[in-house]
């Protein structure tokens, strides 16, 4: 089958592989019709060593179930399910407090000898506890906003639970990125009245807009941190959320959060080291949170609004490619001329 591997920084090829079989009783065979390209891909993309032999590439997909282990029951061949972008078992300590990107026998696609998601198909272990069927078929209209639940929706979900948006909130979201957008989606459905949006992109802010953003910040930095206050009283955001992972967001959140605030923080990383003494979290009673999201938890809370059309998170996706031009997404994306990218099968 062809999947997508990357090499090294900047080299992204579609390959051959050998096609995944059925490896545990509890696994299911998935055909993928909708993958993405993540922003946490471009980490990578940017910065990767070379790796002869690759590494396969992708986290998020929607596909049909074509084969089951004869202990899965959850879902069977024909059926379209997600896949989220951890997969668990669902019976451990962890997975029964719903922090399945912890669990013990748990894992990552493209990690671990389990393939990526930007490929013709996947071995899903765990497929009962992993896998959540949705009710409309490949041709669906739906797929792109089902994929969303796969990762970005989720994760913008996360951050605003975990920042602990309800009604009346005041929240800042720093990142215009598919992730910052979906977590102003995220808290406009948890009540936030005012949420501020701190990206610089036209059109992605536009979009932002659209899902409740109040007000948009395109300064960054120290004039980026005033104009929030300003827009707060002079006291800053009650919840920040950084959707970017790199550090000069991080220090963006230190600056616009309030005493006693939150910043939930669900970028991933890019850093180490991050100010959390006496001048930046301890004296102001300031609550770091975050990490990565266990979507699986929130799935059938954020299906329903998918299937109505309630919310429509795949707007997203603002390009389309082909398997075959999974390397173009990737350089479009990296060129930030698409937000995000839908791979089709």
């Amino acid at each position: 089958m062809k999947a997508t591997y990357m090499f090294g920084a900047g080299d992204v090829r579609v390959v051959d592989v050998p096609d995944p079989v059925i490896h545990r009783p509890t696994d299911a065979l998935v055909r993928v019709v909708r993958a993405c390209v993540c922003g946490t891909d471009l980490h990578p993309f940017h910065a990767m060593r070379t790796v002869p032999e690759g590494i396969p590439m992708g986290h998020e997909f929607v596909g049909v179930v074509e084969e089951v282990g004869g202990e899965v029951s959850a879902v069977t061949p024909g059926d379209l399910v997600i896949a989220p972008f951890a997969w668990s078992d669902g019976t451990c300590e962890f997975c029964r407090e719903g922090l399945y990107t912890s669990c013990r026998y748990g894992g990552f696609w493209a990690a671990g000898g389990i393939g990526g998601g930007q490929a013709e198909a996947v071995r899903v272990p765990f497929a009962d506890a992993t896998l959540v069927k949705a009710p409309v078929g490949e041709d669906s209209d739906l797929l792109a906003s089902l994929l969303t639940l796969s990762d970005v929706y989720g994760t913008g979900y996360h951050a605003a639970i975990r920042g602990g948006v309800t009604d009346g909130s005041t929240v800042t979201v720093i990142g215009d990125g598919a992730v910052g957008l979906l977590a102003v989606l995220s808290a406009r459905q948890l009540g936030a009245e005012r949420i501020i949006l701190m990206g610089h992109h036209r059109v992605r802010t536009d979009l932002g807009r659209e899902f409740g953003a109040t007000d948009v910040v395109a300064e960054r930095g120290p004039e980026g941190v005033e104009r929030v206050r300003e827009l707060t009283g002079g006291h800053g955001s009650r919840v920040v959320i950084e959707a970017v992972g790199h550090l000069p967001a991080y220090e963006q959140a230190v600056g616009v959060v309030r005493p006693g605030g939150v910043i939930s923080r669900v970028g991933l990383p890019q850093y180490e080291q991050a100010p959390i003494g006496p001048g930046s979290l301890f004296r102001p009673n300031i609550t770091l949170t975050g990490g990565p999201a266990p979507v699986r938890a929130y799935i059938e809370t954020l299906l329903p609004g998918v299937l109505d059309g309630t919310v429509e998170p795949g707007r997203v996706f603002d390009r389309e490619v082909g398997l075959e031009d999974t390397p173009k997404g990737y350089r479009e994306m990296a060129e930030r001329t698409a937000l995000k990218v839908l791979i089709t099968s």
